[in-house]
């Protein structure tokens, strides 16, 4: 399998191998692993086309993972199974203008599925590999999709105990109870009185809290990460790039080996970054847009060289980009200018709440969607297509239709559905029909079944009367002594 080394984003010299940066999340000194060279896809796109999905993955994953090719499949096979509801995992469909590579046929709706389903069986390989018998610790922060996502792969997997924590009033109403309601003793979710970034900064700060990660050791306990500045949840996501590359040259629209464009709804900046890997590696791709909604901090970084999260923070229709800390572009910087400059870049971004950068990497830009352009992509599309998008899908949309007007590119293009449209039906049927207003949420799912001719997904279905099993609310401030007291 794959000797391939990790290194740190802001120090060259921390080095690891794919299970010890699995196991350890993030680096000692606050950034990220990539890896030390971007492996080169050695299959052809036509030997690839002849594989399940499940086999995608393998040929994708053994160039990053340091596991036998016995326990990489056995991960694959455990992770995308009958779980997905179609046993294309991934299906691309074919709507207006656009091919849409659909990422929420998982448990739990969301494209954080696609990783965070095999995640654990990552974990406990690798904890396997070094030896480890501690209790590994997942510490998750959540805009809204990965946290239920991580706690469904986590939950009663032994050996770990998962705390998620995402802003109290900053998800949808589906987002929170599928939190709110999860069951297995060793799962945690937690509400704080704070928003994403809050929540994403803390966690960090844990992993770098030398004195807790020594005190919590003695006590047999071990953190991880779910979140994708954990290198096992982003490389699974490489995997979908290429399936959607052959899944759209299948569908005739594209010859074997010409370039396909992506565009891609992002606020951690992790789902696009796969895809980058994924050109890196010898997909032909030939531009990606990296879709924005009113927290355009990314749409100005790509605009500008500037990254300035000094603004406002705006909780939108669509939450889980509602981020101005985009973790995963560290990668990115290193990856164009180098260890020292994004050590320096991220002092900045710490100190100031802002750097500047010259961006070397021409096959990415940024778009942006306000909260009109996404209701209006969503209406207008399904007037035209019959087709609901969720209202992440149609930040992309609304995107990927500024970027075609300003460029006149007519090569083909994926819009990346990173979620159900029943995630967020009262968003989505209000952009359809202001009428629905004053209607409660869960009732409006049987009129979005209608409608859209899409059954209301079994995983959500009755939801509203489910009990709800974790209450804890804690301040932005208190989530480090909440760790320290739950794991007291």
């Amino acid at each position: 399998m794959g000797n391939l080394t990790y290194m740190g984003t802001r120090d060259a010299s921390i080095r690891a191998t794919a299970s010890q940066a699995i196991l350890r999340g993030i680096c000692p000194d606050g950034g990220l692993y990539i890896p030390e060279v971007i492996p080169t896809m050695e299959k052809s796109l036509e030997e690839l086309s002849k594989l399940s999905y499940q086999e995608l993955a393998y040929e994708v994953l053994s160039l990053f993972l340091d596991f036998t090719e016995e326990e990489l499949k056995a991960c694959i096979d455990g992770a995308y199974d009958d779980k997905f509801d179609t046993t294309k995992i991934a299906p691309v469909v074919q709507k207006g203008d656009a091919f849409f590579l659909e990422l929420f046929h998982g448990k739990t709706l969301a494209f954080k599925d696609m990783a965070l389903s095999i995640l654990p069986y990552f974990m406990k390989t690798a904890a396997r590999r070094e030896g480890i018998d501690k209790e590994i610790v997942i510490l998750t922060a959540t805009s809204g999709d990965t946290g239920k996502a991580a706690l469904e792969g986590f939950a009663g997997v032994e050996g770990t105990k998962i705390i998620v924590f995402f802003p109290e009033d900053g998800v949808s109403p589906v987002q929170k109870l599928q939190m709110t309601t999860q069951e297995g003793e060793n799962t945690c979710v937690v509400g704080i009185l704070g928003n994403f970034d809050d929540a994403q900064s803390a966690v960090k700060s844990i992993f770098t809290d030398k004195a807790l990660g020594e005190e919590l050791e003695k006590k047999g306990f071990l953190f991880s990460s779910a979140n994708s500045i954990n290198i096992g949840r982003l490389v699974p996501q490489i995997v979908y790039y290429f399936h959607a590359y052959l899944e759209a040259v299948k569908q005739g629209s594209l010859k074997m080996g010409e370039e396909l464009n992506f565009t891609v709804p992002t606020g951690n900046f992790g789902d696009i970054l796969a895809g980058w890997y994924a050109m890196k590696m010898g997909l032909p791709v030939g531009h990606f847009v990296c879709a924005s909604n009113d927290n355009k901090v990314l749409y100005d970084f790509f605009r500008t060289g500037t990254y300035d999260r000094n603004r406002e923070f705006r909780v939108t229709v669509s939450p889980s980009m509602d981020i101005l800390i985009s973790s995963n572009l560290e990668r990115l910087l290193s990856h164009m200018a180098g260890q020292d400059a994004t050590k320096e870049d991220m002092l900045k971004l710490s100190k100031d709440g802002k750097y500047s950068v010259t961006i070397t990497e021409k096959k990415i830009s940024g778009e942006y969607a306000t909260e009109e352009e996404t209701y209006g992509a969503i209406k207008s599309f399904f007037e035209k297509t019959g087709y609901v998008m969720d209202t992440h899908t149609a930040v992309a949309y609304a995107a990927y239709q500024k970027y075609k007007d300003e460029s006149k590119d007519s090569r083909p293009m994926v819009i990346v559905s990173t979620a159900s449209p029943y995630k967020f039906t009262k968003d989505v049927m209000m952009a359809l029909d202001k009428k629905y207003e004053q209607e409660d949420a869960f009732a409006l799912m049987d009129v979005l079944e209608k409608i859209s001719g899409v059954a209301i997904p079994e995983p959500i279905r009755g939801i509203e009367h489910r009990v709800i099993l974790h209450k804890n609310v804690c301040d932005r401030d208190k989530i480090k002594d909440f760790v320290k007291g739950y794991l007291a």
